[in-house]
């Protein structure tokens, strides 16, 4: 229990540690961007945002189907622990279909048309669907860094949603079905569901576009982010959780 416990601090502090060298050069991304680094940034910015809203009666469609057996999916610290502090319970579940770059070929193959749209996105890297039941609230967070961009994708929003929302920084955005939004997850965020039914949206992250003096330190810090435990675990548990399933 001791080597355990010791283990599990000392991967704290790596990640901690990590954390804090990725936000260190967060000035520094923002001066090589070339898209808005406030907390919310224009759908504009990126020409690929009409073709995925197009697309998301069919990504609703497959997210439909997913959610007609929900207890096999996974909440999120189940497959990110490092996710814990913020995720508890059930309330906060995810579907994952790429982890940093890698493809989760199981969860693709039940959701083709998604993954279609998901390859036309230029630079995406993670993309999951985020379920949130209702009466939940995601306390405030950070994202470790500005090499990416997060935009989520409103699939199931709420009836009254004035009473769900997400703030990133001074900003307070309500999703809509169908739309895009875009935000820099590097400000302080949460998020409320104040509401009594589920919120879903289609989560990714995208390569932050860079000059290239930025493209080069971006493309350097995300390979090395793919080599550690905070993407290799999620990978792993991703794998092991679709074993599970496919045994049940």
């Amino acid at each position: 229990m001791v080597e355990e416990s010791n283990e599990t601090w000392g991967h704290r502090l790596l990640i901690a540690a990590g954390k804090k060298v990725l936000r260190g050069v967060g000035e520094f991304q923002a001066r090589h961007s070339r898209v808005g680094t406030g907390p919310v940034i224009d759908n504009r910015e990126f020409a690929w945002v009409p073709q995925l809203e197009a697309a998301w009666k069919g990504i609703r469609a497959e997210l439909d189907v997913l959610l007609e057996h929900p207890e096999r999916i996974p909440a999120f610290h189940q497959i990110s622990p490092d996710q814990k502090r913020i995720s508890k319970g059930d309330n906060w579940k995810t579907f994952g279909l790429y982890i940093f770059g890698k493809r989760i070929d199981a969860n693709c193959a039940l959701c083709p048309g998604t993954a279609r749209a998901l390859e036309a996105i230029p630079g995406m890297r993670t993309a999951m669907f985020s379920i949130l039941k209702p009466g939940y609230h995601i306390p405030l967070h950070k994202g470790p860094t500005r090499a990416v961009v997060r935009a989520h994708l409103g699939l199931k929003v709420p009836k009254e949603r004035d009473k769900l929302w997400i703030r990133v920084g001074d900003a307070i955005i309500h999703w809509e079905e169908g739309k895009v939004v875009l935000f820099d997850d590097t400000y302080e965020h949460e998020v409320y569901n104040n509401t009594d039914e589920n919120r879903a949206v289609l989560f990714i992250d995208i390569d932050r576009p860079m000059d290239r003096i930025g493209a080069v330190l971006n493309a350097a810090l995300l390979r090395t982010v793919q080599m550690t435990s905070y993407v290799k675990k999620p990978l792993a548990n991703v794998k092991a959780w679709n074993r599970t399933r496919a045994g049940a």
